[in-house]
């Protein structure tokens, strides 16, 4: 079993191999995505929404994020482990953010991922030898600025913007981006710009690989997104098994 690496990525890009990537917050889910020879498993801020009970990935804490990717990495030995910076721990300056990605480090994560465009602090976590992975298009942590849950980059100005982000993240360092809700042909074009992996969310079928949280891909969420198709429905599954169960306790 070798181990998924930044070269390993690299090349896959290079050589037209599609990447998989899925979330997970607990180590049974990242044992089950591991042994299935994903890719890359994050420890997503997503975990505010899934696992938690918020509106939002806002309220979700460093300590938080540490507490769930040491039990990911605990289960993790082919995939490449990436955690998210939440909102609040590198917003306020290149080094506590690169304190931050320290934290997560030493819980186990291989590498961070940082929304939007912060190139100072993604230039310093670099230097201090922490991968960073990029994020554009919808970034959740700033679903008040962007108006809500809705697609990016759809006028020429916005995705002329989107396009130099990209490239300025690319220079800035980061080893791969994931593009998040935004029109197929943008997709398309950035990820025939750049020399690094892009991974779409909602972002159509042209870029180097994709990502989708774990919950929705299984259908253990109660509601997911337009562009997710549901390959089980483990909520019902579940649902079943409960009731089996009180059916034997109350017969």
């Amino acid at each position: 079993m070798e181990k998924i690496t930044i070269s390993k990525l690299s090349a896959a890009k290079a050589h037209r191999h599609r990447i998989c990537m899925l979330t997970a917050y607990d180590h049974p889910f990242a044992r089950v995505l591991d042994e299935a020879e994903v890719d890359i498993v994050l420890v997503g801020d997503s975990l505010g929404n899934v696992a938690l009970g918020y509106r939002n990935t806002l309220p979700v804490t460093m300590t938080e994020m540490l507490v769930h990717t040491r039990a990911v990495a605990a289960a993790v030995e082919r995939a490449m482990v990436v955690a998210d910076m939440p909102f609040g721990s590198f917003q306020r300056g290149a080094k506590e953010a690169l304190s931050n990605a320290i934290k997560l480090v030493k819980a186990g994560a291989e590498a961070v991922k940082i929304e939007g465009v912060f190139t100072d602090e993604i230039k310093r976590i670099i230097r201090a030898g922490i991968p960073v992975m990029g994020h554009l298009g919808f970034t959740p942590q700033s679903v008040h600025q962007l108006g809500g849950y809705r697609k990016q980059g759809k006028g020429k100005g916005s995705a002329a913007k989107m396009v130099r982000d990209a490239k300025a993240l690319q220079k800035a360092g980061c080893f791969a981006l994931v593009l998040e809700m935004v029109p197929d042909e943008l997709a398309r074009r950035i990820s025939r710009t750049l020399r690094i992996p892009v991974i779409g969310i909602g972002a159509g079928a042209h870029c180097d690989g994709q990502v989708l949280v774990t919950s929705d891909l299984i259908g253990l969420s109660g509601w997911f997104p337009s562009f997710v198709r549901p390959k089980a429905n483990v909520r019902k599954l579940a649902s079943r098994a409960v009731k089996e169960f009180m059916r034997e306790v109350r017969g």
